[in-house]
């Protein structure tokens, strides 16, 4: 018998939090759930969920969250812990940190990129992790 992939709570699509075109947040925003915005943000966005921000879409401070998929403009510093996709028209004006980065062409970001390790040893370069020399069997 098959079962189920069971969704968690905060991929469920009813969970997902939308700011429209032409609508303007000014104040930091905290969600659990996934976030879409087509509007724009002045302040920080923090979720435990993934965030699109459309072509449309700006944002005027950090943006800390598991997922991102960036259409359209950052002014801030960027922390995802999984997957940062920067679309075409994304541009970004802050520093990245992320696990892992899809980069499209056309796409621009002005600043840093470190790529965090998920793994257990976060503290290590993947430089450090080649070269270490203890876990070599002879």
């Amino acid at each position: 018998m098959l079962k189920r992939k069971e969704k968690s709570h905060v991929d469920s699509p009813e969970r997902l939090n939308r700011l429209v075109d032409g609508t303007k947040i000014v104040g930091d925003v905290f969600s659990e759930s996934n976030l879409r915005i087509d509007g724009e943000v002045q302040g920080n966005i923090s979720t435990k969920g993934k965030v699109v921000i459309g072509e449309n879409g700006l944002v005027n401070g950090n943006l800390t969250c598991q997922e991102a998929d960036i259409e359209g403009k950052i002014n801030g510093n960027l922390s995802v812990e999984s997957l940062l996709i920067l679309r075409e028209t994304a541009k970004i004006a802050g520093d990245i940190q992320t696990a892992r980065l899809h980069m499209e062409e056309g796409a621009l970001f002005f600043g840093s990129c470190a790529m965090r390790n998920a793994s257990a040893n976060e503290n290590t370069t993947p430089i450090q992790q080649e070269n270490r020399t203890e876990d070599l069997v002879y």
